[in-house]
């Protein structure tokens, strides 16, 4: 059985796209009131899915996208041997600790 958490953000995600089907329907979409509606609607919507993404991945259900991922890193990639660079020589610091005055 699903945690009720889930099952609320699964409910709540799916609320908004309704009212976004039902600003489309009016034809207020073409408004822009109707377009910020949309927005904040599009918003809420993703907020509440992420939070479900979030349940279902705490709870292993969607191991089976690891799986992909698994498989794909155990063949090896071929990567070319490239040489470093060489660099320049850098001048050895300055041994005095007191600066040169300059006199004038």
């Amino acid at each position: 059985m699903l945690p009720m958490m889930l099952v609320i953000s699964i409910v709540m995600g799916i609320v908004p796209l309704l009212g976004i089907a039902w600003t489309i329907a009016t034809g207020t979409v073409t408004t822009v009131d109707g377009l910020f509606m949309s927005l904040i609607l599009l918003t809420l919507s993703a907020v509440f899915f992420l939070n479900a993404y979030w349940e279902l991945r705490d709870r292993g259900s969607l191991a089976f996208l690891d799986k992909k991922k698994a498989s794909a890193a155990a063949t090896p990639t071929a990567t070319p041997n490239v040489a470093p660079k060489a660099t320049a020589s850098v001048a050895p610091p300055n041994q005095e600790s007191k600066p040169k005055e300059v006199e004038g």
